[in-house]
């Protein structure tokens, strides 16, 4: 087909002209390579104001008809908040405005009211196109309105920071001495981002499996730090010791920021648009971060005459500030709905899972598992650790059993220990000194074991659990006789049985949290947990 496209800068209109042509051949569907997709029309109510809307009717057209010289197309496209429609006039196809808002008819309105109703409109969603992905999740907005109130107030925090820094090495004065002061800059700078490498080097998994907590654990950290830099004027004398402290706190923040910046954009993403999303979020970034600099800069100016107020100034602001911050922070956070997979979500999925049959989304998921500041792992009854066996702890017979049923098509094995050395079975309700219980649930994986292995036997550790606390006196009476044939028969039968159901499980489960959006591919581990051990044939 020969097309020939013609744009009119004066007028609303593209025209589109082209020759001609045969009734495409229909595809067949046997050989078809790909289906037909089906779209849903467009529910968007259309008001038509071009000259030809009226002139003549859509009527049906038959094979061998003569089609009518000007009517509309059931085509839409929605540019730049403009709602465009393809009208054919009888020669050339044209696209016309009917709705939303037209860049090129700004300026055509009845009555002032009227035109800066349309002028608004242009300039919200020139904002909203500037700073925000045209794709992302629901929750996004939310997450942005507290990400502007986080970062302004840090922003205007560090400026007063840096100020009080200055004024602490003489910056200003006719006493300073500029090389100690580069000096001593340089040595906090370097010696920060030494600290920054340990930190990112020893905890780049927990980035991944606590992302949360050690963010906003990191940002209490940045907050503090801030803190100890608007000490430095009052102790000029330690001011290397104080500066570098408040770096080194800063360059551990800054490498968490960084680590997990992308699973916090990939959970907004939602066409696979992370590159988008990231590019916005630093243009957020930079203008929140601009009018807290206007703040500090708004304070400066107002205490410009008065030396005294100017330098009191920080210790005032310094606790409103840093309370707005780290509450905007946490608000933020609660809206970052993850859609990775880690041992603690997979298992309040499975739990979830067990007790009401429904997957959770990630929203349900993310409300229920918070922020989790203070890790509550093993306060629970009978917690589940994946890992290896310790050899430090006691080993129960049963476990023993398990160990000695392995065969070579197992990927994983489950069985109970103790986190204290020497505590007895029956104890299982008592509290060790460290306040969580002494035994629970080890699931051991396998060289070679994929994501379907650790989903199922999580979800058969779970089942065990579950089979355990339905009658826990009778389980302790089993536990601790385990030398006898019945015992055994009967924690082989909750195995056996608990295995039974996981694997019959299994296939739906996934299923179906694959449909709600979540990514089964991979279960994210900490260091300890990616332990595996490998099989020994005799």
């Amino acid at each position: 087909m020969n097309v020939t496209l013609h744009a009119h800068t004066n007028s609303q209109l593209y025209c589109i002209r082209y020759d001609p042509i045969k009734p495409a051949k229909p595809v067949d569907p046997k050989t078809s390579l790909k289906p037909l997709a089906v779209s849903k029309p467009s529910s968007i109510p259309f008001k038509f104001n071009h000259e030809y809307q009226d002139e003549e009717k859509i009527k049906p057209l038959h094979f061998g008809q003569e089609s009518p010289k000007k009517f509309d197309l059931p085509v839409v496209v929605h540019r730049s908040g403009t709602i465009l429609r393809y009208f054919w006039d009888g020669n050339e196809m044209q696209l016309v405005s009917v709705g939303g808002v037209s860049q090129f008819s700004i300026w055509n309105f009845s009555s002032f009211e009227d035109g800066m109703k349309k002028v608004g409109r242009v300039c919200g969603v020139a904002i909203r196109n500037f700073f925000l992905p045209r794709e992302v999740n629901e929750n996004y907005m939310e997450y942005v309105k507290w990400k502007f109130l986080h970062r302004v107030f840090s922003s205007a925090l560090q400026v007063l920071a840096t100020q009080a820094m200055f004024r602490a090495i003489g910056m200003g004065y006719s006493r300073s001495l500029p090389s100690a002061a580069a000096l001593n800059w340089v040595l906090k700078d370097g010696l920060g981002r030494l600290s920054r490498c340990i930190y990112t080097a020893s905890l780049a998994s927990d980035f991944d499996t606590n992302l949360k907590r050690v963010r906003f654990s990191t940002s209490i950290l940045f907050s503090l730090s801030i803190g100890v830099e608007l000490l430095t004027p009052a102790y000029p004398a330690h001011f290397l010791l104080l500066a570098t402290i408040a770096n080194i706190a800063k360059q551990i923040s800054l490498a968490c920021y960084l680590s997990t910046g992308t699973a916090v954009h990939r959970s907004f993403a939602i066409s696979d648009n992370l590159g988008e999303v990231s590019a916005k979020s630093q243009i957020q970034t930079v203008c929140f971060d601009n009018v807290g600099l206007l703040l500090a800069a708004t304070f400066n100016i107002l205490f410009r005459n008065n030396q005294r107020l100017l330098a009191a100034l920080p210790f005032v602001v310094y606790p409103i500030f840093s309370t707005i911050d780290l509450f905007g922070i946490y608000q933020s956070l609660k809206h970052v709905h993850l859609q990775t997979l880690t041992k603690d979500r997979l298992e309040l999925i499975i739990n979830i899972w067990i007790q009401h049959r429904y997957i959770p989304s990630p929203a349900e998921v993310s409300e229920r598992e918070g922020i989790n500041i203070l890790s509550s792992k093993g306060r629970e009854l009978l917690p589940i650790r994946v890992g290896c066996l310790n050899p430090k702890r006691k080993i129960p017979r049963l476990s023993l059993m398990t160990l000695r049923s392995l065969k070579d098509k197992d990927f994983y094995f489950v069985c109970l220990e103790n986190h204290s050395r020497g505590s007895r079975l029956k104890d299982v309700r008592i509290l060790d000194g460290s306040g969580s219980y002494a035994h629970g649930i080890l699931l051991s994986m396998r060289e070679g074991a994929q994501t379907t292995d650790m989903i199922t036997g999580l979800l058969q550790a779970c089942y065990i659990r579950e089979g355990l606390l339905v009658d826990m006196s009778e389980w302790e009476n089993v536990l601790e006789t385990c030398d006898l044939s019945d015992s055994a028969y009967e924690w082989l039968t909750l195995m056996r049985e608990s295995k039974k159901r996981a694997e019959a499980d299994v296939s739906d489960m996934v299923e179906k949290m694959l449909g709600l959006g979540w990514a089964c591919r991979n279960v994210l581990l900490s260091a300890r947990e990616q332990a595996r051990y490998s099989f020994l044939a005799d």
